[in-house]
């Protein structure tokens, strides 16, 4: 095949050669008449070939590296599905619900695809992914034979692209909801209009990981659908899960009735405001669990947010027992690793309380992270347990 040629500055050359796949518009020398979306050579200030790329007309990210080198298999949106697979057979081998495709980490960039059961939901968040909708939607049929393909095209990222916000169904039927289950607990998942494609996958393994350590009272913050409390409750003696929203304490309650679970309260509350009330009550738990939407969705609000996360976690701190665990997270890309365990030892010298780590974790192993491309580890995850 022949691909339009796309000319990037000296700077643009050394990010391809480092290996990080975004190349900014600032950094595009000459793209002359390449069509919106195309798939294009990448080719040094020099003419020196680089590799081939995603093509943006808009977004600030010119091009997203798909390949480096000179030679691009025609056939590489199926290979790469293809390989997607078997990978999640070892990482996810026995999951319902978990991610298939996750862009960049798997050298399918703006490319999401996820599965739930026998339903699979796209989204397609570039100019170039879009175009290619319908080559990823027959590759998919082929690998998968779903019952059903829905696209869930309403990120406002597509905005940025040009692109118009849909959500529909691709392939076959996809009901309104569906049922999967996450380590023996069963989730009802509202693919059409549920938060991301209907379920917090990348925190599947986490779940996991926190039922281990929960015991006693257990407190699930920001529960969304009872992700975390639903998984501690079989350790539990009693579990609160708190959100503000009432459709999602709603959908707590009919997941606890789903799994025939008795020991988890869902409250409707502002979990900045009840943090403060249970501490100024003084009451205690055991475990704490601490799963915020993002605070800081660009660099502006990180300071904000910094403030944000400092309060809820000092709050916990000051409500968990002593020999007890707070599991405690982050999804702002923008406050790293290294900035959240520097406001978790502010809160809890804040709270008088002394603490070790038990464990730092990150996003599920299906959403994988690029070594060199820090935009892809966004969800941070620490265990804490206070001595005292």
């Amino acid at each position: 095949m022949t691909y339009p040629p796309v000319i990037v500055t000296k700077r643009g050359e050394a990010r391809v050669r480092s290996g990080h796949p975004w190349i900014f518009r600032s950094d595009v020398a000459r793209a002359d008449g390449v069509p919106p979306g195309a798939v294009v050579r990448v080719l040094g200030p020099s003419g020196r070939p680089l590799g081939f790329a995603f093509y943006s007309s808009l977004s600030e990210i010119r091009l997203r590296v798909i390949e480096r080198g000179e030679a691009l298999s025609p056939s590489f949106v199926r290979e790469r599905l293809h390989a997607a697979r078997a990978w999640r057979e070892t990482v996810a081998a026995g999951a319902e619900a978990y991610r298939v495709v996750h862009g960049e980490g798997d050298g399918l960039p703006s490319l999401v695809v996820d599965r739930y059961g026998d339903s699979l939901v796209v989204q397609t968040l570039s100019q170039a992914t879009d175009a290619l909708k319908g080559e990823i939607v027959s590759a998919l049929v082929e690998e998968f034979s779903p019952r059903g393909i829905l696209e869930r095209n309403d990120p406002r990222v597509r905005a940025l692209e040009g692109l118009p916000a849909q959500v529909g169904v691709l392939h076959g039927e996809v009901p309104d909801t569906v049922t999967v289950a996450e380590d023996g607990v069963r989730f009802e998942a509202d693919l059409w209009r549920g938060q991301k494609t209907g379920l917090f996958l990348d925190q599947r393994e986490n779940h996991a990981m926190a039922r281990g350590y929960a015991k006693g009272r257990v407190l699930d913050a920001f529960t969304y659908n009872g992700g975390f409390g639903l998984a501690a409750a079989a350790r539990a003696r009693e579990v609160l899960a708190v959100d503000v929203s009432a459709e999602a304490v709603a959908r707590v309650r009919r997941n606890a009735e789903l799994n025939g679970i008795t020991n988890v309260t869902a409250r409707e509350a502002n979990v900045f405001d009840l943090l403060r009330e249970l501490a100024d009550a003084g009451e205690r738990f055991d475990t704490v669990i601490l799963d915020p939407p993002a605070f800081a969705k660009s660099k502006a609000a990180v300071e904000k947010a910094r403030r944000g996360y400092k309060e809820i976690n000092l709050r916990a701190l000051k409500i968990l027992s002593p020999g007890g665990c707070l599991v405690t997270c982050s999804c702002s890309y923008h406050v790293h690793e290294g900035d959240l365990e520097e406001i978790l030892t502010s809160a809890a010298a804040d709270a008088g309380a002394t603490v070790d780590v038990v464990e730092k974790r990150r996003q599920a192993r299906d959403h994988p992270v690029l070594l060199g491309v820090p935009e892809t580890y966004y969800l941070k995850c620490f265990v804490l347990r206070k001595l005292g």
